[in-house]
């Protein structure tokens, strides 16, 4: 298996080193003591296996790198543990007592890095350039808002809207209104030269490698790590044999013996943080013109309990991962709304092939002489798409196809750039993909359902969906999830009966096949950089590809020494 090869590899991690050390140093991404850059550069891998597409559009599915570093939320919310929002662009808000204004003041000694200065109005034109097109409205934003003077925003609602507060206030990212205002198509554009108010702007890019700076006229104070380097290697293995040369500080991603890290990487120490929802997307939706055995529910289900999910964490995930609810609130964060009318609380941890069989009878697939199930002369044969230099995920499919085919469902691997994973996900040109589904601004799981089981945010295939990839949609989802918008989060017992709509209904339909609660695993260098968030104190989730939090980290990094 994968695991395997790669602790083969950790042994040649020393010989290895020298190539990543001069891979790097080509990239312009290696320097020493005193050479001007490694003292308060930090070098990061986010995982990209392939080059930089220039695209640093906040809104866009394919952004490399923006939001949080350079354009900023009005606040920044924990979404591992429940802290109140940190101040960001925004300084203080409240809500009327009916839930359908607002008030937002925001900071006045903002400005952007061309030095414009930073207004409510800038809010306002971003809350009103979302409204006004479909693509960029991917927290469901249904607000109006209105500059009351230089430092002070109302937001109306036609109906009591309290869930999109987190939404508004920490998942909009602001900009520039005097320059974005001639953006032809702020859907489609990769944003080359972004001007924004945050911490870092952008320095340098390379297909290899994008260098951002620190922003010396940042309203919170010019940032003790001055460079930010963002590296493509080949994949985890590349990534774990850079830790072992010591040539980048910060990476989220899968390294040999984990538990180990501190003997193996010395100076390295580890986060293990089990948040995001590893699964399997599926083009779903037939009638938005999804093609392919994985449009039947039944295949879906019968997936979801072949799987051998205590298999797949040893082999995969080095155990790091968590079990999962097939209804998708977090185990352990939302255990209190997990509804009670679930076939299934937890995903099965070892496979029920009787019931995956029984699933597939009933929808009249029948097991050929081949071993492979079918119908209708048609084989049960799925492709599902990675991408190349995952080798977690790989594994996780190379492992899940084994289990299939034993079962009778053949699955194929099919590697690809990142870039070519990602414009396939969005426009629903795959079968299956795998991928995790994220949290949204603030602890609950309204938000994730809200972001990928939405209609409002899919799209028919060949058309780019963001994030409801699974091209999902079902009216009674879409009024629970309309419901609970209107109903304060505290409120638990009001909103727990539309919790249970939205959790039973995408249990019994799947678009979604659960897979495990992934651990975003990060490796960071504290011999060089002190300030990451501990076990005793994760004040942000500490994973380098998490936006706005990976800004959050850096704001409170510094250089040892």
């Amino acid at each position: 298996m994968m695991f395997q090869q790669a602790r083969r590899g950790r042994r040649r991690a020393a010989a290895v080193a020298a190539v990543v050390l001069a891979a790097l140093t080509a990239a312009g991404c290696a320097g020493g003591s005193g050479s001007g850059g490694r003292d308060d550069t930090l070098v990061v891998y986010t995982g990209q296996s392939s080059d930089y597409q220039v695209n640093f559009n906040p809104f866009s599915p394919n952004l490399i790198e923006g939001p949080g570093t350079i354009f900023e939320p009005l606040f920044f919310y924990n979404v591992v543990r429940n802290d109140p929002p940190a101040p960001r662009l925004g300084t203080a808000y409240s809500w009327n007592a009916t839930g359908t204004e607002l008030d937002i003041t925001v900071r006045d000694n903002a400005t952007w890095s061309d030095g414009v200065k930073f207004t409510a109005a800038d809010v306002v034109y971003t809350l009103d350039l979302i409204s006004k097109n479909k693509a960029l409205n991917t927290t469901g934003y249904a607000g109006q808002a209105r500059a009351v003077d230089d430092t002070h925003v109302a937001v109306t609602f036609p109906e009591p809207s309290f869930m999109q507060g987190p939404q508004v206030l920490g998942r909009i990212f602001i900009v520039p209104q005097h320059l974005w205002k001639d953006i032809a198509n702020p859907v489609t554009d990769p944003v080359k030269n972004p001007v924004g108010t945050g911490p870092y702007q952008l320095d340098d890019f390379k297909p290899q490698a994008f260098t951002l700076k620190a922003n010396p006229h940042y309203w919170g104070g010019e940032p003790a790590v001055k460079k930010i380097r963002a590296v493509s290697l080949s994949g985890n293995q590349a990534g774990a044999d850079a830790l072992a040369a010591g040539t980048i500080d910060w990476q989220t991603g899968p390294v040999p013996d984990i538990k180990d890290i501190e003997k193996n990487y010395p100076g390295y120490k580890a986060a293990i943080t089990p948040l995001n929802q590893v699964a399997l997307f599926t083009c779903s939706n037939a009638q938005l013109g999804c093609t392919g055995p994985q449009t039947d529910p039944a295949v879906r289900k019968a997936i979801y309990y072949a799987l051998n999910r205590t298999q797949l964490n040893s082999l995969a995930f080095e155990n790091t991962s968590t079990p999962i609810s097939p209804g998708f609130a977090l185990i352990g964060r939302d255990d209190k709304l997990i509804s009670g009318k679930l076939h299934d609380r937890t995903a099965p941890m070892s496979p029920d092939t009787a019931k995956a069989a029984q699933v597939l009878a009933e929808a009249g697939y029948t097991k050929g002489a081949d071993g492979v199930y079918a119908r209708n002369g048609t084989p049960l044969a799925l492709s599902v798409k990675v991408v190349a230099g995952w080798t977690d995920y790989i594994t996780a499919v190379d492992t899940m196809a084994q289990q299939l085919q034993r079962f009778g469902i053949k699955l194929t691997a099919e590697q690809l750039s990142w870039n070519e994973w990602s414009d396939a996900r969005g426009r629903g040109q795959y079968q299956l993909l795998i991928d995790s589904l994220y949290q949204g601004p603030a602890p609950d799981p309204f938000y994730l359902y809200s972001y990928f089981f939405s209609s409002k945010n899919t799209a028919p295939a060949g058309q780019v969906a963001n994030p409801n990839f699974g091209r999902f949609s079902d009216p009674a989802v879409d009024a629970a999830l309309a419901a609970l918008d209107k109903i304060d989060g505290k409120d638990t017992a009001a909103r727990q009966p539309y919790l249970d709509t939205v959790q039973t209904r995408i249990e019994e339909v799947m678009p979604y096949i659960p897979v495990l609660t992934g651990s975003a695993i990060s490796e960071f260098n504290a011999a060089k950089f002190t300030g990451f968030p501990t076990k005793d104190d994760v004040y942000a989730f500490p994973a380098v590809w998490g936006r706005p939090d990976a800004s959050q980290i850096y704001i409170h990094l510094k250089p040892a020494g």
